[in-house]
């Protein structure tokens, strides 16, 4: 397939679309991870790898956008506290995504399973981390600014774990619950995307209809997830949590060993 040529559509190509950004919108609102899910079907259209990862983002901003406002929404989530990681994030994203075009993210792509093996194995051996709000660490300024730059770069530049290094950071840095805290990294996860997404549109490496249809399903998918975030707490999503960060770190390891 060509970069322009058209994917054929048909009713049951579009319910699995449908049916994925169900899942992922789901799942990606209580613990991240949802590419885990959309990334491999995408790529299965046969689309080329720049525009396979413009579609991804279309679709998740969907998602992403979806599981704040409804934080927002319960109240779980301030827009006023968020405005200035909002600001950073935005900045370090946009930074990331022009960076990735113009540096070999070989030497990153290799530290973060071990970054990622040092937030499972510390979730699963301080079992009461996020299960009620701490002392913060950081003033919220500092932290913004270290977080957002760092982490909106991060995600522009390579992406995997984004979402489970911003639940981390707000629980040590801010001293969040594990429910607050997913809640603001959705507000994250939707600025990364949106800036991501920006860079995309612009390099023309986006095909709408599957974006779009995957997007629709994000925004139900997600709207359920976050609501059950709210009614549950950090009891239903600790596991979950514990569980998509090993997915993320496992597909990772996999991908290292079959370069290798």
């Amino acid at each position: 397939m060509t970069d322009d040529a058209p994917i054929a559509l048909t009713f049951w190509l579009l319910l699995a679309l449908f049916g994925t950004g169900l899942a992922a919108g789901f799942v990606d609102a209580i613990a991240g991870g949802g590419g885990l899910i959309t990334l491999p079907v995408i790529l299965s259209l046969g689309l080329p790898p720049p525009i396979a990862l413009g579609v991804n983002k279309l679709q998740a901003t969907f998602g992403s956008g979806s599981a704040a406002w409804h934080y927002r929404k319960s109240e779980l989530v301030s827009v006023r506290d968020c405005l200035p990681g909002v600001l950073f994030t935005l900045l370090g994203a946009a930074a990331g995504t022009y960076c990735v075009q113009l540096l070999d993210t070989r030497y990153l792509k290799q530290l973060i399973p071990i970054l990622l093996l040092g937030v499972l194995a510390y979730v699963v051996f301080k079992p009461q981390l996020g299960t009620e709000d701490i002392r913060p660490r950081l003033a919220r300024g500092p932290f913004y600014v270290l977080a957002g730059l760092g982490l909106g770069f991060y995600d522009g530049f390579l992406g995997p774990g984004t979402g489970s290094f911003w639940t981390m950071a707000f629980m040590l840095g801010l001293g969040f619950n594990l429910t607050k805290a997913t809640g603001y990294t959705k507000v994250m996860n939707f600025t990364s995307n949106l800036t991501a997404l920006a860079g995309f549109l612009l390099a023309g490496k986006v095909v709408f209809p599957a974006g779009l249809v995957m997007g629709v399903g994000q925004l139900l998918g997600a709207r359920f997830g976050s609501q059950l975030v709210v009614a549950r707490g950090t009891r239903f999503i600790r596991p979950v949590f514990i569980t998509m960060v090993l997915a993320v770190l496992l597909k990772l390891l996999y991908e290292t060993a079959r370069r290798h």
